[in-house]
């Protein structure tokens, strides 16, 4: 069995052909299949973008309580830095008429012949101090 020139190149050609074929077969499932990958790559990354920027938002919303907290906490302190101030200075000018107070009736006492010393004492300390010797009773 001879098989002539022409049939073998035939056979040559038609192999050539299909490998051909099968190449850019297997080509094209590859591109496809990159393709689907990249796909699902661009979505993943969309997603996590969002999901960033969900979170970022968050973050600048927690920032701006926190903000605002320390704002109020800043002036609640003003506040009470103004508060403690005021009343250290009205304890300071009830102390300084105290004083006073006990300064009037004592030159009162001198000055007056017929005077009592602890009933003026008592009145000139104010009821603060009278409080006191009455808790001590």
């Amino acid at each position: 069995m001879k098989v002539s020139t022409e049939a073998i190149v035939a056979i040559a050609v038609v192999v050539v052909v299909l490998v051909a074929l099968v190449a850019l077969l297997a080509r094209s499932r590859r591109l496809e299949s990159r393709r689907i990958e990249a796909r699902d790559l661009r979505e993943k990354a969309q997603a996590r973008g969002w999901k960033a920027d969900r979170r970022e938002a968050e973050a600048e919303q927690q920032e701006a309580r926190a903000k605002r907290a320390r704002a109020e906490a800043e002036e609640k302190a003003a506040i009470a830095k103004r508060e403690t101030a005021a009343a250290e200075e009205r304890s300071r000018v009830a102390d300084e008429e105290r004083r006073f107070s006990r300064e009037s009736a004592e030159r009162a006492r001198e000055i007056d012949p017929d005077s009592t010393d602890e009933n003026e004492v008592a009145a000139a300390s104010g009821s603060g101090e009278r409080r006191g010797r009455d808790d001590r009773s």
